[in-house]
């Protein structure tokens, strides 16, 4: 959706219908470039934009400096993409990853990792035999150098899955 110039994703929405006037609905959006969130109140007289947005999935090869170079998964033809396109998503990124580039108007508007990702815990502090009781947490450097929290019981050599969004630890996996 385009409001005032600038492209959002609807994150939430809600219909409410009061008892008295016309029906509305409440949105919740997410600017596409910023990650700012603003919620907004749309009338059904309200006219907006509609846009239509493409998705390519490109896979990530290597990067250099400022840069990240990824493969069009269709056209197998090399994209270079700055680092201000790729969000905060970029420290989860792993070789050979397959990601969303998402284009509006034929121009690359994000870039956007898979909501879960597999990673080896390269550091942290060794957990202690029956510290598990309490639900502390710890710092821990994965694979992709990002440092996430995760339980005491997780040691170095432990895979975990990570939720790319909110940088949170989901559970350990078995590989």
């Amino acid at each position: 959706m385009r409001v005032d110039g600038e492209l959002y994703l609807i994150v939430e929405y809600s219909h409410v219908k009061p008892g008295k006037g016309s029906a509305f609905v409440r949105v919740k959006l997410k600017n596409m470039k910023t990650d700012l969130s603003i919620e907004r109140t749309f009338r059904s007289s309200d006219k907006l934009d509609d846009v239509l947005l493409e998705e390519k999935t490109v896979q990530y090869l290597y990067r250099s400096g400022d840069t990240f170079y990824f493969m069009d998964q269709e056209t197998f033809e090399e994209l270079a993409i700055p680092q201000e396109l790729m969000g905060e998503g970029v420290k989860f990124l792993q070789d050979n990853m397959n990601v969303t580039a998402i284009y509006c108007d034929d121009k690359l508007q994000r870039v956007v990792l898979p909501n879960f990702l597999v990673a080896k815990v390269t550091e942290t502090e060794p957990g202690f035999k029956g510290d598990t009781a309490r639900s502390v947490n710890k710092s821990a450097k994965i694979d992709t150098g990002a440092t996430v929290q995760v339980p005491v019981f997780i040691n170095p050599g432990d895979w975990v899955k990570i939720d790319t969004r909110s940088s949170a630890y989901v559970e350990r996996v078995q590989k």
